[in-house]
């Protein structure tokens, strides 16, 4: 199963040079979800050869302007473009008032249902889930209401060893009972057990998004254990008194955030304009959690 996040955009409030506002997009078997739409989000799609049309659910983190302002030309672009289809999106409840008033000022009625949730950004929730995943929010401390995201791989049927439906004649129609734990008879009688005929499924991997907030600890529990984890790192160390103040954190404390979580690995983004090379950054994280990488846009990270 295909689970790998694209990064969009990498930059904090305002655009700079090569970044843009924040969004990623995760692909879960080949669908698409997208987290956070800030501007130019549609043309970083493009650029990167990703086709919008296959997003089907959107995460909104919380209403500052680099984190959703790319949303609704997105929305109409998929309008102009034939989208039928639904879309859910998943944000702050003002977020639908925004979105509804900026259609029915421009006399737009969108050819596609939205099907909109309002997160919960005081609790946590399990906000969507299907056959390949399940989405939950967690509240984070930021100077608006603002919800971090978690996405969990369903558990995976067992493996079927391909050697043994020829060798044993297995019908087509016995592997999907096999896969979900059945034993086997044969023709001669011989029962084979479903250890014998299939590997353990994969571990089921988890992604959790760390959008704005101060390092206050509160969320450490909902983020235990993830194999990746981002976080954002608008500062470097020596602008703690302004992380602070607004609202942020630093690489050292995305870093330690990671090392308390016993996460796997660490993308830190949401860098602030200040910063032209990213490399001081990234050795700064380092020097305390080794497995860290930098949220450069364009790149994907298998998780």
């Amino acid at each position: 199963m295909k689970f790998e996040l694209t990064i969009l955009g990498s930059s904090s409030s305002t655009p700079i040079f090569n970044r843009n506002p924040s969004a990623q997009l995760l692909n879960v078997n080949e669908k698409f979800i997208l987290i956070d739409c800030g501007e130019a989000t549609q043309n970083q799609l493009l650029h990167f050869g990703l086709k919008a049309n296959r997003i089907d659910q959107i995460f909104i983190s919380h209403l500052h302007g680099d984190h959703y302002l790319g949303l609704v030309g997105l929305l109409s672009s998929l309008h102009l473009n034939g989208r039928t289809k639904a879309m859910d999106i998943y944000g702050p409840a003002d977020l639908f008032e925004i979105i509804d008033l900026q259609f029915k000022l421009s006399q737009t009625i969108l050819k596609y249902p939205i099907n909109f949730t309002a997160t919960n950004p005081l609790a946590h929730e399990l906000l969507f889930e299907n056959w390949d995943i399940s989405v939950e929010s967690f509240p984070l401390d930021h100077r608006i209401p603002c919800t971090g995201f978690k996405f969990t791989e369903k558990q995976r049927l067992r493996k079927i060893i391909k050697s043994k439906i020829e060798e044993l004649s297995i019908p087509i129609d016995m592997i999907p009972l096999i896969k979900k734990g059945h034993n086997f008879t044969d023709n001669k009688g011989i029962i084979h057990s479903v250890e014998e005929l299939t590997t353990e499924p994969d571990i089921p991997k988890s992604f959790a998004y760390c959008s704005d907030t101060i390092c206050s600890w509160k969320y450490l529990n909902y983020i235990k254990d993830v194999d990746l984890l981002y976080h954002e790192a608008t500062f470097m160390n020596d602008m703690l008194a302004r992380a602070e103040e607004t609202f942020h954190s630093t690489t050292l404390q995305a870093a330690e955030v990671a090392t308390k979580a016993n996460a796997k690995k660490l993308l830190i983004g949401h860098f602030s304009a200040r910063y032209r090379d990213l490399d001081p950054l990234l050795v700064e994280a380092k020097s305390l959690f080794n497995n860290t990488e930098l949220a450069i846009e364009g790149k994907t990270f298998e998780i």
